[in-house]
């Protein structure tokens, strides 16, 4: 199966939602217990003082994502740089995705925005699998202004339909893609999403990603792109 990173920084009171980890029963699952430390914290200080207490937090979700319907196996890292480390181990445990927590009841509804600079059907097998046959409706979402978006939507629709997916499309003609997608997020559990391709705006705004989960209570899972991985491997 797909597997699925989910960095939870442990020490700090964090949790999974119950949602998300039913969400995640047909994947495989890599909780990433982390704690950021103070560049001035030596490592192997932090792991001496708090490892004892991460180690139970991170059984105790394993557990919850056993109850949940799922399974996950465990990482646990003090690291002084999160974005590095979660890129490292997703690597080391192969994770197509990473999940950014929020909190969600059952998920019935998924947003799944698409966009010219994202791979496509990269995102579509993994909603694929990770709906399966359960009953979750999802919404491919674009804003675009560019001739063939509808086009564009149509074909992703018939692949998810393929598989027998209830799938709907909603596009918006507007110039301004991100306020748009925060406009469809209220009506959705949680939202799956590709990986932007590194940009300015990227640089300048943030990742869509956690602009997305910051103006949403429910998770967002980020598919990765392969150039990321490659990367981050030194390909």
């Amino acid at each position: 199966m797909t597997r699925v990173l989910v960095p939870v920084e442990i020490l700090e009171g964090s949790s999974v939602s119950y949602g998300l980890m039913g969400l995640l029963s047909t994947m495989d699952v890599t909780v990433l217990g982390y704690q950021e430390l103070p560049e001035q914290t030596p490592a192997d200080q932090a792991r001496e003082q708090f490892e004892d207490r991460a180690v139970a937090a991170l059984g105790d979700l394993a557990e919850e994502f056993r109850e949940a319907g799922g399974d996950a196996d465990t990482r646990l890292v003090f690291t002084h740089d999160r974005k590095q480390t979660v890129d490292r181990v997703a690597n080391e445990v192969d994770a197509r995705a990473y999940a950014i927590t929020g909190a969600t009841g059952d998920v019935d509804r998924l947003l799944v925005p698409i966009a010219g600079d994202v791979a496509v059907d990269r995102i579509l097998d993994f909603v694929d699998e990770l709906v399966g046959d359960r009953d979750i409706r999802v919404t491919l979402f674009l804003a675009s202004q560019a001739e063939g978006a509808e086009t564009l939507l149509e074909k992703a629709a018939d692949r998810l339909n393929e598989s027998g997916i209830s799938t709907e499309t909603d596009l918006v003609v507007s110039g301004q893609p991100f306020e748009a997608l925060i406009e469809a997020v209220p009506d959705h559990d949680a939202i799956v999403m590709g990986e932007q391709a590194p940009s300015l705006s990227k640089f300048l705004l943030g990742d869509a990603a956690e602009r997305v989960a910051s103006a949403s209570v429910g998770p967002v899972l980020v598919v990765r792109s392969e150039q990321t991985a490659a990367e981050s491997l030194g390909e």
